[in-house]
């Protein structure tokens, strides 16, 4: 008796060429609905599984092959007398082949379609047979993905059964990146610990290497998730390196924070290296915010990423590509053709710059994860609380023409590797003290790097001052106003030291550290 092989898949990719090998290689096919349709147009000779059960579909489909013919042909071990004395008896034979991929219910979800719609496509009995398959994967080719078709055929021409594990394995991760997919559907973001957390990623590119060149690395993707770097059209340039995506990321974070903390009213630009700002302005015109950006830290932000929300037009691109600047990235919402032949056209760097179109700037919470060893850490990404919830602590109050530096200075800090701190002009970034391992190091670094434009100037920290050392060296330095979180002991002798200073000093109630 030839041995049977049952398809049923969604993805029709190959199977008529598959179906064929499997013909060619002495088997019987059975199948169900579509698969079997297709296959019957060719010509090929194929029973349904509604024939093979001696069952009809029923409930709209929803039941087909869940049955003990379907599924003790695909859980049999065929060294095991007692488990063949059983078949023997309910005319069941073995299926040595089983080609499933399941409903689309990605792609119903992500066309919009209403729940009930996308509940629907939520596959039963194919999840069934392939863990059925994948558990007695010594005995049944499990096939979930089209590419492995050929190597399968192969397998069975030759009687190489060293393919099997790595199909067992790819069937569970298949079914499971499925179910991961629908739970994340069907769940809120796990804000409150659920008790399991199943996130499902897909490969979207192997990298060259990771941070170092010893380290490997992958891009992988959350389908749900379509804002940021990660789902970024690439319209210009070399391949991405890790270092890239990280550092784009940030900057695209910035710069969508910028955007929404001044109500759309701006065209900011933000420039990172090495996972920290090293510029940042919010003028109305982009080729302004550029050069202010720019100008914060000229040496830094050679080879960094430069992030504009917004169409990237020729006129912007062209102050972007200025003779002396070197950047790894620009990533944009979108970009002219124009804005990328300025790229092209240019010798030099501008052949290997990556121009990354990202769509509307991402607003809002989402969940990030941390990877550790055998473990993860699991928050809420950091969301700018409402400027309202603000107070002015000391007897100065902050000048109006300030408000601009105190909103993109509490922007950007959140931005910096704590212990953080930022001073601003109301336009732009002049200054970064990221990193230190004690609050008033970060501060002399910020207020070096602005020097005399610290005057007047407004300065930010991600937590609150524990000590009034920070304030003094902010007075000395001509710094007009602090924003700060607030919530130390020593909150009152920190604002008797403004106070003193005639500073203006403002808290937020909430905190931006980022380790």
């Amino acid at each position: 008796m030839k041995p049977l092989a049952l398809l049923s898949v969604t993805d029709k990719t190959g199977i008529v060429e598959f179906a064929r090998g499997l013909l060619d290689a002495g088997f019987e096919l059975i199948s169900t609905g579509g698969t079997g349709r297709l296959l019957d147009e060719q010509g090929f000779e194929v029973t349904s599984v509604s024939y093979y059960t001696g069952m009809p579909e029923i409930l709209d489909g929803r039941v087909k092959t869940l049955h003990p013919r379907i599924h003790g042909g695909l859980l049999a071990r065929p060294e095991d007398a007692k488990h063949q004395e059983e078949m023997d008896e309910l005319n069941i034979r073995p299926i040595r082949v089983l080609a499933v991929n399941l409903y689309p219910f990605e792609q119903t979800v992500l066309r919009g379609s209403p729940p009930d719609e996308a509940i629907e496509n939520i596959d039963i009995g194919g999840p069934a047979m392939i863990r059925a398959a994948a558990k007695n994967a010594m005995s049944v080719f499990v096939v979930t993905d089209p590419e492995d078709y050929p190597r399968v055929l192969e397998a069975i021409r030759s009687g190489d059964d060293s393919i099997r594990e790595s199909l067992r394995a790819k069937a569970f991760r298949h079914t499971a990146f499925y179910d991961a997919l629908i739970a994340e559907y069907l769940s809120d973001e796990p804000t409150d610990a659920p008790p399991t957390l199943t996130v499902p990623y897909r490969l979207r590119q192997s990298l060259r290497y990771g941070e170092n060149p010893h380290q490997s690395a992958a891009l992988y993707v959350r389908p749900f998730e379509q804002r940021g770097v990660a789902s970024a059209n690439q319209l210009w340039g070399k391949e991405l390196s890790y270092n890239n995506i990280l550092d784009a990321e940030a900057a695209w974070e910035l710069a969508s924070d910028l955007f929404y903390s001044f109500e759309s009213l701006i065209r900011p630009v933000a420039i990172i290296k090495h996972g920290n700002p090293c510029g940042a302005a919010w003028a109305g015109d982009p080729r302004e915010s550029f050069r202010l950006a720019r100008e914060a830290d000229p040496v830094s932000a050679f080879g960094g990423i430069v992030a504009v929300p917004g169409e990237l037009e020729r006129s912007t691109a062209e102050v972007i590509a200025e003779k002396g600047n070197f950047f790894e990235v620009v990533i944009c919402s979108a970009a002219s053709d124009e804005a990328v032949a300025v790229f092209r056209e240019r010798s030099g760097w501008g052949q290997d710059v990556r121009i990354l179109a990202a769509g509307a700037p991402p607003r809002g919470s989402f969940t990030s994860i941390r990877g550790l060893r055998g473990a993860a850490l699991v928050q809420s990404a950091d969301v700018e609380p409402k400027t309202s919830e603000w107070k002015v602590v000391t007897r100065s109050r902050p000048e109006r023409a300030l408000e601009p530096a105190m909103r993109g200075a509490w922007t950007v800090v959140k931005h910096v590797k704590s212990n953080a701190i930022v001073v601003c002009s109301p336009k732009s970034l002049l200054g970064v003290g990221a990193g230190q391992s004690n609050r008033v190091q970060s501060v002399r670094l910020a207020l070096g790097q602005a020097g005399e434009s610290a005057r007047g100037a407004v300065l930010a920290s991600d937590a609150f001052f524990p000590f009034a050392d920070s304030i003094l060296e902010a007075a000395s330095a001509g710094v007009a106003a602090v924003v700060q979180p607030g919530g130390s002991k020593r909150d009152a002798e920190v604002i008797a030291a403004a106070d003193e200073a005639g500073l203006a000093m403002v808290f937020t109630s909430a905190r931006h550290f980022r380790h």
